[in-house]
């Protein structure tokens, strides 16, 4: 029997109403955070249809996105079933190719798998400050046909390895995503305007 851990947690919404959009975004809490919070980057970011799923406990998964999966089991089956409703929700409403993924830290973590699991034609992935999960990243093998992805960590980011951000850059590399990285100076967990910036031409199609 499946853990329905997130299963049940609330779907917060802002902007334009699913039925009304163009495009979606799909925003992605860190640990210790919430949906509220990230929604409030929607303020910053083009006009759309804003969903941001809340993991229990305000936690997607218990570990470090560096430990093996299985540690982080069986929240992390869960947060990848949670997110990929939330993803199908707003493909629903505007397809797939108009469905954008944008996390932070533990979010950018759980989208960033999530995407290389379940690799298509995604309108655009925005990851800020996190990387694929697991002691060592897993076989992925699709086509993200030229989604455009934007990574953004960093440096010496003290809870996100640089080796894991270019790790997963050639990954997706791999699956024939548009790959962008932007690494800058300093030991800085957070999110800058360039990378706003760039999110904003990524949602915008700029």
């Amino acid at each position: 029997m499946k853990e329905r851990i997130h299963d049940d947690q609330k779907v917060f919404t802002s902007g334009k109403n699913l039925d009304n959009a163009d495009i979606a975004v799909i925003l992605v809490h860190g640990r210790g955070a919430t949906a509220q919070g990230m929604l409030q980057l929607a303020e910053e970011l083009p006009e759309a249809a804003y969903l941001a799923p809340q993991a229990t406990k305000r936690t997607w998964y218990p570990q470090s996105f560096m430990e093996s999966r299985e540690k982080n089991q069986p929240h992390l089956d869960s947060a990848l079933r949670k997110l990929g409703s939330v993803v199908d929700e707003a493909a629903s409403g505007v397809g797939m190719e108009n469905t954008f993924i944008m996390g932070f830290s533990q979010g950018a973590c759980l989208a960033s798998e999530f995407a290389a699991s379940n690799p298509q034609r995604f309108g655009g992935l925005i990851l800020l400050s996190g990387g694929l999960i697991g002691e060592e990243i897993e076989d992925f093998s699709g086509d993200m046909e030229k989604s455009e992805t934007f990574i953004g960590c960093a440096e010496n980011d003290p809870h996100i390895p640089l080796d894991r951000v270019n790790a997963t850059e050639r990954v997706f590399g791999d699956l024939d995503a548009d790959v962008e990285k932007y690494v800058f100076e300093g030991s800085h967990h957070g999110i800058t305007d360039h990378e706003l910036e760039r999110a904003s031409e990524i949602i915008s199609g700029n």
